[in-house]
């Protein structure tokens, strides 16, 4: 009896050929996992598929919920920013396929997993990290480092010889690779390879272009319980519920849309396009629901530590240690993150016209007027607090560092 390899399967072309080859090259017998996280595409014909390559065990899981509520909604407790822009939908959907592929290799009794990740990319190192923190001991097979097969012309040779059935047009190449999940579309390669050729707007799928959104602006009030969304204009929404609404409203209005540059974490620059609608909305909504209810140094803290926590799911970290320690730290900072967030949006821009959060807001009408103090603030103490802050400043001026330029200016 062959031992047994889960696949991260998605009927594609790519993994059509990786099931073959692992049955073919490797003797393996496969067993294939397909996730739907949103892509926004049937993924039950991926059993069909599986079934035409003699595939026995046939795993197709709807983890939308799973992934807003126990991935997408920890993350953006923190306002997570990968490099200032990219909002990390690729980046966040691998430890939830790897935490899968990992629970069904146990089920079924298998030796193995395989992905369809490439040498050069993130997602390699990301799906693996993942499955060896959660299963040190699992095997991991990685088509693409391994066969000479370099090329759409050679997979599609591979399908003919071995009578794959793929739709797959011969001559025709995509001018870029598409990943979508709930959270985001992410587009790279081909075409968009040279940093300086602006990207079709054909290409865009889930986001209008800003000069065609509504004249228009369009109002949506967001309310959230510790630090997670859980409705949209006064209706209560389930995690992938929410998001899909956001993505809806985001979508028509222009919003969501980023062309970046990045440095992947295998050391070299990849220029990538992506659409991230509900979740732009969300960034900028939870930000406006912290500033009336976070204390300031608590946020201050969580901010400074947010490029790290950034970093470490980009890297593929997510099941690491340290992931789970700052993440317990920033949930902690969310317990009082409750209220309402009215946002206007119009024409790609979002901006918060309003925020309320009647039993946790730290903000106080009474201390921060312009008009007569009552009796919460004493400006005349603001004059020793600021001596104090000025002391070492007035020393080091004392002693001749009085230059700009911060040097000491010597005798």
């Amino acid at each position: 009896m062959s031992d047994k390899v889960v696949l991260a399967y998605s009927g594609g072309l790519d993994t059509s050929v990786i099931c073959k080859w692992l049955q073919e090259s490797r003797g393996y017998e496969v067993v294939t996992f397909t996730a739907d996280i949103g892509q926004g595409e049937e993924v039950e014909p991926a059993r069909a598929k599986a079934e035409a390559l003699g595939v026995n065990e046939i795993y197709i899981e709807d983890l939308t919920d799973e992934f807003v509520r126990d991935f997408v909604f920890p993350m953006f407790r923190a306002n997570t920013v990968y490099e200032g822009e990219y909002l990390l939908g690729t980046s966040i959907a691998r430890p939830l396929i790897a935490k899968r592929l990992v629970e069904i290799a146990e089920e079924t009794g298998a030796v193995a997993i395989s992905h369809g990740a490439t040498g050069k990319g993130n997602d390699q190192v990301r799906f693996e990290l993942g499955a060896y923190a959660l299963s040190p001991d699992i095997k991991v097979i990685a088509p693409h480092r391994e066969w000479d097969l370099n090329s759409r012309a050679d997979m599609m040779n591979y399908c003919e010889q071995h009578q794959i059935p793929v739709e797959y047009k011969r001559g025709y190449e995509a001018p870029y690779s598409m990943d979508a999940n709930l959270l985001h579309i992410s587009y790279e390669g081909g075409e968009l390879e040279d940093p300086g050729a602006s990207p079709r707007d054909d290409m865009w799928r889930r986001t209008v272009n800003v000069e065609n959104a509504p004249d228009e602006p369009e109002y949506v009030d967001i309310d959230f319980r510790c630090g997670d969304p859980d409705s949209v204009n006064l209706e209560p929404l389930g995690p992938a519920d929410l998001l899909t609404k956001l993505n809806e409203i985001g979508g028509r209005n222009g919003i969501g849309r980023s062309d970046i540059v990045e440095n992947r974490f295998v050391g070299m620059k990849s220029r990538g396009c992506y659409e991230t609608p509900g979740g732009t909305i969300l960034l900028t909504a939870h930000r406006a629901m912290e500033s009336l209810t976070m204390d300031r140094e608590v946020m201050h803290l969580r901010d400074s530590l947010m490029p790290q926590f950034a970093k470490m799911i980009y890297n593929g970290f997510w099941w690491a240690p340290e992931r789970l320690a700052l993440q317990a730290l920033i949930d902690e900072s969310q317990k009082p993150v409750s209220g309402r967030v009215r946002l206007k949006l119009h024409k790609g821009t979002v901006m918060v016209v309003g925020r309320w959060s009647e039993l946790t807001s730290l903000y106080d009408e009474k201390t921060v007027t312009f008009d007569e103090d009552q009796g919460t603030y004493n400006q005349a103490d603001a004059e020793g607090f600021i001596k104090l802050n000025a002391l070492r400043l007035r020393t080091a001026a004392r002693n001749g560092r009085s230059n700009k330029d911060g040097s000491v200016a010597w005798p």
